[in-house]
């Protein structure tokens, strides 16, 4: 079996979705000047090239201890993953390897480009447990108490509608479930560089803002190579 684009559009969508034949994707690619930094979809025409030499450079702290990261966050063998704002697959597919066989991978993103190019590396890899999921700016469209994990990774401050969006995170959630969030590190007073000025809110309002959805209090992570970067972890009750 190989890995599969599922488009999960309507409320109405089950994990049923999961053995549905592959849906095609337009490549859409052409060659353009990269995306403007504090939206990452200003220039929808980038070629995913271009996202390759943004997204995956050894300067870039999440790709450089992309690693690390992955190790920090807790997932048996067996686990339903969900890896929101999957880009070009750098997390889903170390993912993929650690939950094993039994588990399973979704790699969302609102992008079908990505989502293409993660099917592609998944079926290069000989990995069978990714699927790839078309998200909305509001919703991760998965099922309720679907995964066992959600991780979210330089992702959160682009939301548009963060509570419509990390309600249906809560949803997805299974009760005891766990959240990761890593994002960039803004300090207060701080004047962040040009590339991160989009980002509006430091890791204490993020917290706070995921916690009145419902989870429970944050805890920090501590991950070796990341100095730039937070993780924070959630539990659904």
């Amino acid at each position: 079996m190989s890995a599969k684009i599922l488009f999960v559009i309507a409320s109405a969508c089950s994990l049923a979705l999961v053995g549905c034949e592959r849906e095609s994707v337009a490549n859409g690619e052409e060659d353009s000047p990269p995306p403007a930094a504090g939206d990452p979809y200003a220039n929808n025409k980038a070629s995913i090239d271009v996202w390759l030499e943004r997204l995956e450079v050894g300067s870039r702290e999440l790709y450089s201890a992309r690693v690390q990261v992955a190790d920090a966050v807790d997932l048996p063998a067996g686990a339903r993953v969900a890896d929101i704002g999957a880009g070009t697959g750098i997390y889903s597919l170390l993912f993929a390897e650690r939950v094993g066989t039994e588990g399973v991978v979704y790699a969302v993103d609102i992008e079908p480009r990505f989502l293409k190019l993660i099917n592609q590396r998944a079926e290069d890899l000989g990995l069978d447990n990714v699927v790839s999921v078309l998200g909305r700016e509001d919703s991760i469209t998965l099922p309720p108490a679907s995964v066992d994990v959600v991780f979210i990774s330089d992702t959160y401050h682009y939301f548009d509608a963060p509570e419509a969006i990390m309600r249906t995170v809560f949803e997805a959630l299974r009760p005891g479930g766990s959240l990761y969030v890593v994002d960039y590190d803004l300090k207060e007073g701080e004047m962040p560089p040009a590339d991160k000025r989009h980002v509006r809110a430091g890791r204490e309002g993020v917290a706070a803002e995921i916690e009145a959805i419902g989870f429970q209090k944050a805890e920090h992570v501590s991950v070796p190579g990341l100095s730039e970067n937070y993780m924070l972890r959630f539990r659904r009750p």
